[in-house]
């Protein structure tokens, strides 16, 4: 190990050497100055702290906490890691094809990839694994677990399942090569109107959108909604060949600007587009991200689309892989990008932080404005503005808590395996009785949460007991306790509604995974139906692109 650690000092040098020819001597001086400080005082701390430690581990820490310093996106990955920073990237890896999750401290099949080994051996959204060939996987991290299911294609794996209500099963599986879809569901949500789900921008984005796109207006679509909606992003070049199907060859989509001027450039449209006339609207939220918000704001900067939802999550920085020494690599941020106008969405300054090192969104006041193809006004920094803000939809403090407490995920799998045929999924509901079964459910599994207005009433209480005002208020203080609990009592009534559609979805999602999903909840999503009204009034839509308040077209 220690002599790793000569040879990070020796490369140190050399990258010194070779870049001082262009740098201030000063810099790379005090550069040479910190490593060997750094190597010296590591020596140290190995030779004579009280306890021994463990290098490797202690070097990491070291690694992230110099990283995490500059920006979330900046990362060390060990060769440990590469596996899945690989999955992450690519999405391909060897297989069953299936995601799981612990639910309620049950490892439980969540995902099983439609057509993959996993699906095709019958494996159900809720089956809890017990083991994996032979080797029982209880208190094992999913980490663990997914490496075990993990494995070169064409070879064999066994699972010991249970489904909820039935007897352990064994099920052999033989692994595949897993290339994962970007697109999570294709359809027309009415006629005429054609919906695209994309949720990565792995390989093959931009090809999976085409083809999705001509099957649609195939299928009669005269108007698309793309919808990028919690896309954290991707592949840059994924994300400029998807603008490329609907504007012009030749058109610049996004260009990067670094520290080295020799990696800048600029991203222009090269194939020729699908249609570049068809109405669109473009979902999207705070968590489109990266090549969601180049795709977005492209489309946005070119009068191509309008915009539906919340304002995104804003990040303009672009992330380059370098080699390192044994096999592992950096993902460091080398470049800013920057849309069509001119304008780039990073919201967060990381390069200027407090003395606490917290960061900060850039103030409104240093935002600047730019200008759409047609003259419409634009800003940068913070994220992208749609055309059209969706408001947000709280759900119930009960809602909430039955959402995270897995027993939502639990009732569906309970309520598939009792009612094993799959109803009619686009009228499908849950009855009342249905509804009092989910309620039995929960006694049994003894549901219980605590609200923020409890909270604090018991803080009041503690309060007031602290300074000695309880005797005079312990009456009212427990008149109120009381009347909160009653109150809360009618939550699982109040909130019905709400809840029979989240279950609802979920329900639909164990019997048929997106496409299920999709079914019971497109035409009741208000973002969507949002983008059908104005896709629909093509006088509003003309007028949501048009130049605003006399504002002349940029040249």
């Amino acid at each position: 190990m220690w002599r790793r650690v000569k040879w990070i000092v020796v490369l140190g040098f050399v990258l010194v050497a070779g870049i001082a020819l262009r740098k201030p001597a000063e810099k790379y001086f005090d550069i040479a100055k910190s490593l060997d400080i750094f190597a010296t005082l590591f020596k140290e701390v190995n030779a004579y702290y009280v306890d021994e430690v463990e290098p490797e581990k202690l070097i990491r820490k070291g690694i992230d906490g110099m990283l995490e310093s500059l920006d979330p996106y900046t990362d060390y990955i060990s060769e440990d890691e590469l596996e899945s920073f690989r999955i992450s990237t690519t999405g391909q890896y060897g297989g069953i094809g299936a995601l799981i999750g612990v639910i309620n401290k049950k490892t439980v099949i969540t995902h099983p990839y439609k057509d993959f080994p996993a699906f095709k051996a019958g494996l159900k959204v809720g089956d809890e694994i017990i083991s994996v060939d032979g080797k029982n996987i209880q208190g094992k991290s999913t980490s663990d677990i997914s490496s075990l299911l993990k494995g070169q294609p064409r070879t064999e794996v066994e699972l010991k399942v249970k489904r909820f209500g039935q007897k352990e099963i064994a099920v052999k599986i033989r692994r595949e090569k897993i290339t994962l879809t970007n697109i999570a569901y294709v359809g027309l949500v009415e006629p005429g109107t054609g919906y695209i789900k994309l949720d990565d921008f792995t390989p093959g984005a931009s090809r999976e959108v085409a083809d999705a796109v001509v099957s649609l207006k195939e299928k009669g679509a005269k108007k698309i909604i793309l919808d990028l909606r919690d896309n954290p992003g991707g592949l840059l070049h994924e994300a400029v060949n998807i603008v490329s199907l609907f504007i012009p060859r030749g058109q610049e989509v996004v260009s990067t600007k670094g520290k080295v001027e020799d990696w800048n450039k600029s991203y222009k449209t090269l194939n020729n587009p699908v249609d570049m006339e068809i109405p669109m609207a473009v979902l999207v939220s705070e968590g489109s991200a990266s090549a969601s918000e180049i795709v977005a704001g492209s489309l946005q900067d070119y009068d191509r689309a309008v915009l539906i939802g919340k304002k995104t999550f804003g990040k303009g920085l672009v992330q380059t892989t370098r080699q390192l020494a044994y096999n592992s690599q950096l993902k460091v941020t080398t470049a800013k990008y920057y849309i069509p106008s001119g304008r780039c969405i990073q919201a967060v300054d990381y390069t200027h932080r407090k003395e606490d090192g917290s960061v900060e969104r850039f103030a409104d006041s240093l935002k600047s404005e730019f200008r759409t193809k047609s003259g419409r006004r634009v800003f940068d920094g913070g994220g992208l503005d749609p055309h059209i803000n969706t408001e947000d939809e709280y759900l119930g403090t009960a809602t909430s808590a039955l959402i995270s407490s897995g027993f939502i995920f639990d009732f569906a799998s309970k309520y598939c395996s009792e009612n094993p045929n799959k109803p009619d999924l686009t009228s499908f509901y849950l009855s009342d009785a249905a509804y009092d079964g989910f309620l039995n459910f929960l006694k049994e599994q003894r549901f219980s949460y605590s609200t923020a207005i409890e909270r604090n009433t018991k803080l009041l209480i503690d309060a007031a007991k602290q300074e000695r005002y309880y005797p005079e208020l312990e009456g009212q203080l427990n008149g109120l306790k009381n009347k909160i609990e009653s109150v809360k009592s009618a939550d699982l009534a109040r909130f019905k509604s709400e809840i029979k559609e989240i279950l609802e979805e979920q329900i639909a999602f164990h019997y048929s995974q997106n496409e299920g999903h999709a079914m019971v909840s497109l035409n009741r999503d208000k973002t969507i139906l949002e983008a059908r009204k104005v896709l629909n009034d093509s006088e509003t839509y003309r007028k949501i692109l048009s130049p605003a308040n006399g504002q002349n077209p940029k040249p």
